[in-house]
């Protein structure tokens, strides 16, 4: 064979195997695993998350204390403690307080530190921003510019140095959703907060937020119509310099996933379960009888703008098995999605109405080969 083509032959099959190579390793699965559950026998819906140095951080969030429901006559109560875990073999450490108990806000990861944002408690939403951090075992708290006005039941996402919130709701009794869109740049000599012009939909809370590839997203939530309650299904990226623009719609209502939603590759968001809304009107007659929020993971895959299945959050009954019995089939939303070296951290939450889950869920992103 002439040498000329038979070099350009082999340089052919190369390049196409490694192309076939880093196909294959570009698709992912996820193997459940779980930590150490959160030390409270009822665990927390709303806490916030984060990693601060090398170790995970869960702090605030709210409960029924003696772990009954609003139609039993409970009565929801905030906390303030801040629980660290060093190691996945380690036990979680109750350290220090926040300022107040607190819930229900955003938290972002950002270089070694987690900064929470927004939230509510029994005296109603707030509009602080502290930043959290962990050296040598010790907490230590400080103060970052306000949100420019209360808010809870938001969502909200880093991208780069710049910290994006949306939506939620300003007073529990709100009738109307907010259509607020703000932006701190962390890495500004001068940090204050800017409005942003609004994304092209309706107000909307509980909504799930992402970033990829220099993108922010907003996706479905839920929009309030005079107090009543609409489960959307709409979905948007906003690029800075470009602005917003729809996306395809999701094929369920995702309310109160796990936010913000996490980015697998250069291409991919994933979002975790969630509430379709299908049993929202039943709730309060359903009471322990509710079947719990969806399982499913739905993958948005950029370059298609589109979205599908990507299998479920403990998708199998070893897995389901080693989680507390009285939670072992539910999947939690109303919990803050947090990475922690390389893995998926889901913990907490709301397994079904009132009910709360001290399980702490994590997903181990793996090349298939």
């Amino acid at each position: 064979m002439n040498k000329p083509i038979f070099l350009l032959i082999t340089l052919f099959m190369i390049t196409t195997l490694n192309e076939q190579v880093a196909k294959a390793q570009s698709v992912s699965k996820l193997e459940w695993s779980t930590l150490p559950p959160i030390p409270d026998k009822i665990g927390f819906a709303g806490s916030f998350a984060g990693v601060a140095g090398e170790a995970l951080l869960v702090a605030g969030g709210a409960n029924f204390p003696d772990g009954g429901a609003p139609w039993t006559g409970s009565v929801k109560a905030w906390t303030d403690k801040i629980f660290v875990l060093e190691s996945s073999e380690g036990k979680w450490k109750e350290l220090g307080q926040l300022s107040q108990a607190l819930g229900y806000g955003v938290s972002v990861n950002y270089k070694k530190s987690v900064i929470l944002l927004g939230g509510s408690n029994e005296k109603g939403h707030h509009a602080d921003v502290s930043m959290i951090d962990y050296k040598q075992g010790k907490i230590t708290i400080t103060n970052l510019p306000q949100l420019p006005q209360p808010i809870a039941n938001t969502c909200g996402v880093l991208l780069g140095d710049v910290i994006y919130v949306l939506g939620g709701i300003v007073k529990p009794d709100d009738k109307t959703a907010g259509t607020n869109f703000w932006a701190l740049d962390l890495a500004s000599g001068q940090k204050e907060w800017k409005s942003l012009p609004s994304w092209p939909g309706e107000g909307r809370m509980l909504s799930i937020a992402g970033a990829l590839n220099g993108s922010v997203y907003l996706c479905s939530g839920v929009a309030l119509r005079d107090g009543q309650r609409k489960y959307l299904t709409d979905a948007y990226q906003y690029t800075p310099g470009s602005g917003w623009k729809n996306i395809a719609d999701l094929p369920s209502a995702v309310a109160a996933a796990p936010s913000p939603a996490f980015a697998l590759g250069k291409n991919q968001l994933l979002i975790f379960g969630g509430d379709d809304g299908v049993q929202a009107p039943n709730a309060a007659t359903l009471k322990e009888k509710h079947p719990g929020f969806s399982k499913q993971i739905l993958s948005y895959e950029q370059d298609k703008n589109c979205w599908s299945v990507k299998g479920e959050i403990l998708n199998s009954k070893k897995e389901d098995a080693v989680l507390n019995p009285n939670a072992s089939i539910w999947a939690p939303v109303t919990t803050t999605l947090t990475v922690w070296k390389g893995n998926v951290i889901l913990p907490g939450g709301e397994v079904r109405p009132a009910t709360r889950t001290p399980n702490v869920l994590m997903a181990k992103p793996v090349a298939n080969k």
